[in-house]
């Protein structure tokens, strides 16, 4: 461990000058060392790493196009202020609030939003339902959408860009 070097081990003084004995001290290392890595190793073995938490997103091949019936589509733009604004085929879009509370908003989507999605899916099985989101709309807003429409299990979903007819479209809303 630790040793206490006295240098002559306090024998043979010189003639005249009266010195302090000086005391060396060394300190083995090595066992705080030996410690340290075996802290270091037991917490690396031991911690769980976090897992990123991914959404997998199917895309379909290039050129597919798929033909849906008009009143078999549900519009639902997210325009950035809060709101949803929902629409089949050529109705004016019906605005709704895209959380409960505005300000701070839930995990969760608005009742009334979800409320008519379900109802949309469960009347016509054969709805598909695009999502178009505007530049201004935050990222976070778009992955609430996806989660609560895996959540109600519809799969017939699609991503769509968010145009200028659609901030048209928007600006005539109910």
């Amino acid at each position: 461990m630790g040793m206490v070097d006295t240098p002559g081990g306090g024998r043979g003084r010189k003639k005249g000058r009266k010195h302090s004995k000086r005391i060396g001290f060394r300190l083995d290392m090595t066992p705080m060392v030996d410690v340290a890595f075996l802290l270091l190793t037991f917490f690396m073995l031991t911690t769980t790493f976090s897992k990123s938490n991914t959404m997998e997103i199917n895309l379909p091949p290039e050129k597919t196009e798929v033909k849906v019936a008009e009143n078999n589509v549900l519009t639902l733009r997210i325009a950035g202020d809060g709101m949803a604004y929902c629409s089949i085929a050529n109705q004016s879009p019906k605005r709704i609030p895209l959380y409960d509370n505005a300000d701070t908003p839930q995990l969760a989507l608005s009742k009334p939003l979800r409320q008519l999605l379900k109802q949309q899916a469960s009347s016509n099985q054969k709805t598909v339902i695009v999502v178009k989101i505007s530049d201004k709309a935050k990222y976070k807003q778009l992955i609430d959408i996806i989660d609560e429409l895996n959540l109600m299990k519809i799969d017939r979903f699609s991503l769509d860009d968010f145009t200028d007819q659609d901030a048209q479209e928007i600006k005539r809303a109910v």
